[in-house]
């Protein structure tokens, strides 16, 4: 499986100094190529190479191999560009937001993460520092740093490009690492993860992750947001856009955190872990203008993939199962009512008077529709006659 690792670099000044112009070299050469790109309609790797290879080199003093990187990645935003488009993600071409982005060439910022391959870039684990070509030279001995386990991950899997990145000063390196797959054990049982607002994730063991801190700090992002929008400065959209990002980083960590606990609870028990498959929610369920924003930053998808890419790092199952009536349905008699649950927190069954926390009985259901899910997984297929 592929993981992606991000390390710190540390470099001197005058290290820093030459990375900063090789970015932005490199972002403004990409933003001719896509004019190039856009205007000639020629789009594939090899006749685009060839249009502008010389020119590039010639005018923003990049060796072959960056324009090579260059041309792809060029190449790559205007292949991502057709599938958000064929996705229909970016609207109607009626719409504006398709017009603006169809109708003009992709433009690169200054600090864009630009990819280098081994020719490029070269890594010495043993030092922990790394060579990379600038367009001041090649400098080496640039060290690096990161978290004990990443570091041997990155030592042992890395494969293939690594992209420079520049985020508030600060220079990181993103690699791809190809980890090998641990098999897949039987489980014992399942471990059913119910996903929400209030609570994040609630699971069938009554282990409940709630999320009021996380709701507390978007709501005071929110407010400071509001604020900054109102002053409608440059410093305040810089501010803006920090603050976004941390939001994020913060919401991030939380889901990192309530699926790797899942994990290692359900890999130390023998267990797999079940969610309920909620993909087109936001699409189904009409809200009121009040609910719109907390259900638009509901980062349920993101948990999803945490908990299933964790799960296959640790070979542990994991299963997604259908989510309908799985908050009003009994576990114990199978009576489906939407009077079963007459509050959000609660529930209480109609006919057998089964009642607890409506999570809980809703991580139960998830479990046992597991349980029925994962026969027919694992049954063997008829050979044919």
């Amino acid at each position: 499986m592929k993981l992606v690792m991000q390390v710190k670099l540390l470099p001197s000044p005058e290290q820093a100094a030459a990375l900063e112009a090789t970015l932005r070299a490199c972002n403004r050469a990409a933003t001719y190529v896509s004019s190039v790109a856009f205007d000639s309609g020629v789009k594939d790797r090899n006749g685009l190479q060839k249009l502008v290879y010389a020119d590039i080199k010639a005018t923003f003093g990049l060796s072959a191999q960056p324009v090579v990187r260059v041309v792809k990645k060029v190449v790559d935003g205007y292949g991502a560009l057709a599938a958000q488009a064929k996705a229909s993600l970016l609207g109607t071409p009626a719409t504006k937001r398709y017009r603006k982005a169809m109708g003009h060439p992709i433009a690169f910022r200054p600090e864009a993460a630009q990819p280098f391959d081994d020719r490029c870039l070269s890594w010495q684990p043993d030092a922990r520092t790394v060579s990379i070509w600038t367009v001041d030279g090649r400098m080496k001995n640039i060290r690096y740093t990161g978290a004990a386990d990443q570091l041997k991950v990155l030592a042992e899997h890395r494969k293939g490009e690594s992209d420079l990145v520049q985020q508030g000063g600060k220079w990181f390196l993103i690699a791809t690492c190809e980890v090998p797959e641990p098999k897949t054990y039987e489980p014992v049982d399942w471990v059913g993860v119910d996903r929400g607002i209030v609570n994040l994730a609630t699971t069938s063991d009554a282990v409940n992750y709630q999320g009021r801190g996380l709701a507390r700090y978007r709501n005071w992002c929110a407010r400071k947001r509001a604020e900054l929008q109102k002053k409608n400065t440059r410093s305040a959209t810089r501010r803006l856009a920090r603050r976004t990002r941390k939001e994020h980083c913060h919401a991030t960590h939380v889901n990192h955190c309530i699926s790797r606990e899942i994990v290692s609870v359900a890999q130390r028990t023998g267990r797999g872990v079940a969610v309920e498959e909620l993909d087109g929610i936001r699409e189904r369920v009409r809200l009121r203008r009040d609910q719109r924003g907390t259900i638009s930053s509901w980062a349920f998808h993101q948990l999803g993939q945490h908990l299933a890419y964790k799960a296959r790092r640790a070979g542990v199952p994991f299963l997604e199962v259908d989510a309908a009536y799985t908050s009003q349905r009994c576990p114990r008699c199978g009576h489906t009512e939407k009077a079963n649950r007459p509050t959000r927190d609660h529930f209480s069954c109609r006919r057998c008077g089964l009642a607890g926390p409506a999570d809980v009985v809703a991580g139960v259901n998830v479990r046992d529709r597991a349980r029925s899910a994962w026969v027919f997984v694992t049954m063997p297929v008829p050979a044919p006659t």
